[in-house]
């Protein structure tokens, strides 16, 4: 059996890894999009490093973008097999899809704009929102801890891991001359104190093991202590400089979690009565999914449910929708708090909050999450002095505060308890993926003096007999 590691390789994007088994079958984990800088990364996309004619399954671990965006791509492209995944995955990629169907389609009109004026022809769009429609008939979807036949020979079953609604890890039997072998692939990690979602679930004993890195090089913070800052943020920010607390986030999974962080700051009397305002239409429609999925949801969020019967709704805040009423947030002089998508700040409304709010000293921008280098929110974040937003130049007068115990990524001791379910004399390999290489390097040399052994970084492309 063979592994090919094609995407998300000592980088944290564009997750992609190929399985070939000795019977010539082709499961693909993960088809991910690369993210970074709009339609500079379209030739990376377009390369897949395989024929989707030929892949049999996708065995899909969550429906973030950079896991889930090419599905579209490859399906227009041939592939006509089965894609597998968990019932809110299914769910949350059904909007997903189609909104990153919509973003391909408006980036390639605007580009072809540029080309015709200089005289170059059109480019097609990556996909199209009809395309993400369609690619959602290969979907089948089943219940975590369910063993899901491939073959005779094959089986998966997915563990919940904590990451976003839905996410999981892969856990899939190769039985072959009586012999089995035992493969996890661990997909991204939560957090063990995620606000809204169970724990990390333990998987079952693998022999190999292809996990991910993203945070292998640092702590998050306690709950306790975000909880603290995010108050002191909104304190300082909306009362004390009474400006705008600008929030870039993902639509699924992080804006639910500062929307009920802020709910429970108010509910403790901790917060004065501030305008709160989520203005994305694909974190509205996340958040309606999240409500039909109880099922994922930890025990201290259940039993809050029975006394509130709405956690991602409470006073003073509103759900933006259209774009008029987007747009009339940009007029507001009161203080008040927007979360929007996108958490990387490369597309969706947060952009023109960005472009309207981040020359004030008096506003704040907070960045609860990992962003690409390639991102806008990679320059934001880094400190850059000076920006472009929709081409235009902005000088970066507003207050950047960072908040990384709000990701949704467990950091590296959260993601060395994940795996101590593991009897570690019986795992005969580790790939680490998903991670820059120097962060990847630390979190090698931790798991290491953590007696973990045979660790390897594989590179772009390359090839593993297991």
């Amino acid at each position: 059996m063979k592994i090919q590691f094609l995407g998300a390789i000592r980088e944290v994007t564009g997750s992609k890894h190929l399985i070939t088994t000795e019977d010539g079958l082709k499961l693909l984990l993960d088809c991910g999009m690369y993210q970074g800088k709009g339609l500079e990364t379209d030739a990376d996309n377009r390369d897949l490093g395989f024929n989707p004619s030929e892949i049999d399954y996708i065995i899909l671990s969550h429906a973030h973008i950079d896991h889930s965006g090419l599905i579209p791509f490859v399906v227009k492209n041939g592939f006509n097999g089965t894609i597998v995944c968990t019932h809110a995955t299914r769910d949350l990629c059904a909007i997903l899809l189609s909104d990153s169907g919509r973003i391909q389609e408006h980036d390639t009109h605007t580009h072809n704009k540029k080309r015709a004026k200089e005289g170059l022809p059109a480019l097609d769009p990556l996909y199209t929102i009809q395309d993400a429609e369609s690619a959602l008939q290969c979907f089948v979807s089943v219940s975590y801890g369910k063993v899901f036949k491939i073959s005779k020979e094959i089986s998966v079953k997915f563990t919940d891991n904590g990451h976003i609604l839905g996410s999981s890890s892969v856990n899939l039997v190769f039985l072959k001359n009586g012999e089995e072998k035992r493969l996890c692939y661990t997909g991204d990690i939560g957090r063990q104190n995620n606000l809204i979602l169970k724990t990390p679930q333990p998987f079952p004993q693998a022999d190999y093991i292809i996990t991910e890195s993203t945070y292998g090089d640092r702590l998050h913070d306690h709950r306790t202590q975000s909880e603290k800052r995010l108050q002191e943020v909104i304190v300082n920010t909306c009362v004390k400089k009474k400006g705008k607390l600008i929030i870039p986030a993902f639509s699924v999974g992080r804006t639910q979690e500062v929307v009920y962080s802020i709910h429970l700051l108010m509910d403790k009397g901790w917060l004065p009565k501030i305008k709160v305002y989520v203005d994305s239409p694909l974190s509205v429609n996340a958040t309606n999914i999240m409500r039909m999925h109880p099922e994922s949801f930890n025990e201290e969020m259940l039993n809050r449910m029975e006394t509130d019967s709405d956690p991602f709704g409470f006073n003073n805040l509103t759900y933006v929708r259209s774009e008029e009423d987007s747009k009339r947030l940009n007029n507001i002089q009161e203080p008040c708090i927007i979360i929007s998508a996108s958490g990387m700040m490369e597309a969706g409304r947060v952009k023109h909050h960005l472009a309207n709010s981040i020359s004030n000293p008096k506003n704040t921008i907070l960045v609860v999450g990992y962003c690409s280098p390639r991102t806008l929110g990679a320059r934001i974040r880094r400190g850059d002095k000076e920006v472009s937003i929709y081409g235009i130049k902005y000088t970066v007068k507003a207050d950047v505060q960072i908040l990384e115990s709000y990701s949704a990524h467990g950091d590296y001791a959260e993601m060395m308890l994940f795996l101590s379910c593991q009897d570690k004399k019986k795992i005969k390999q580790i790939f680490l993926v998903h991670g820059e290489y120097e962060t990847q390097l630390h979190y090698k040399k931790s798991l290491e003096e953590n007696w973990f052994n045979n660790i390897m970084i594989p590179e772009k492309g390359q090839e593993v007999i297991i």
